[in-house]
């Protein structure tokens, strides 16, 4: 948080989210009722003609195959040339990479090489893959993550890490436990990187939730740090609940990471 970043989006996802905002047990129908209106009257020529949602997933847009011909489909040169542009000094100095979703380790584990070792990336020091914790990783590219850290010190040039922020699914989501809490797959990404957990939780429920899911983590082995986050892809549904889920991470111990996008930017597409 506060750290000059670039986020690259990708599309696809074995979620849907469809219960975060609603009551327990219930699924929202807001991506589906802004899907049906587009195939009504194709009423969105780009990705930033989606609304915003205030329940369900609010990335709908990386996910729903309906939305699928709003992301661009680009080569490896065409994404750096963008990062290129878009970062201040038009080369790679303190910025992170942040890799998101949709769930970015969902099919394009074979991808990412051709685009980290494009040379324009070569100054690239921080990545974060934020990821469901669901995929494993293929043993092709977690050996390719682990040669990454170590090429630049080998020649003598900064350290890199690799972080892997898990936003693991509570019912709350509307998935399943067994489909979403995979600690054996997390405990795997700490054998690369750096992992944590980030809990979406809006109520003393969720919150229960959470905690019997760390203990489940815990026992898998998991070292990371633990972090409550608070419910809300609009500024009206986040801040019912933000004051709460802060007071709730203190009193347990663990980690409040705030949206920080929906105060600063309302959440809207690019940010």
């Amino acid at each position: 948080m506060g750290v000059p970043s670039v986020f690259l989006r990708t599309f696809g996802c074995n979620f849907k989210c469809a219960g975060f905002g609603m009551p327990r047990g219930e699924l929202s129908t807001e991506a589906e009722d802004i899907a049906h209106t587009h195939r009504e009257i194709e009423s969105f020529v780009k990705y930033e003609d989606l609304p915003l949602v205030s329940t369900g997933c609010d990335s709908y847009a990386s996910w729903h195959p309906d939305f699928k011909e709003l992301s661009p489909m680009l080569t490896s040169d065409a994404i750096v040339d963008r990062i290129m542009e878009i970062i201040p000094f038009h080369e790679w100095r303190n910025e992170h990479l942040v890799i998101t979703g949709g769930e970015p380790l969902l099919g394009w584990q074979r991808a990412y090489p051709d685009l980290l070792d494009h040379p324009k990336m070569a100054g690239l020091t921080e990545i974060t893959f934020e990821t469901n914790g669901t995929q494993p990783l293929t043993p092709e590219f977690k050996e390719y993550l682990k040669k990454w850290q170590l090429r630049s010190w080998h020649t003598g040039g900064p350290v890199r890490e690799i972080t892997f922020s898990v936003s693991a699914k509570l019912p709350c989501s509307g998935e399943k436990w067994s489909d979403a809490i995979c600690p054996e797959v997390v405990r795997e990404y700490e054998e690369v990187g750096t992992a944590y957990l980030k809990f979406v939780i809006a109520t003393e429920q969720d919150f229960e939730d959470a905690t019997q899911a760390t203990k489940e983590f815990r026992a898998a082995g998991f070292q990371g740090h633990v972090y409550l986050m608070p419910v809300g892809g609009v500024e009206s549904v986040y801040a019912l609940n933000n004051r709460a889920v802060a007071i709730m991470a203190m009193n347990a111990g663990v980690r409040y990471s705030d949206r920080l996008q929906v105060p600063l930017f309302k959440n809207e597409w690019g940010t």
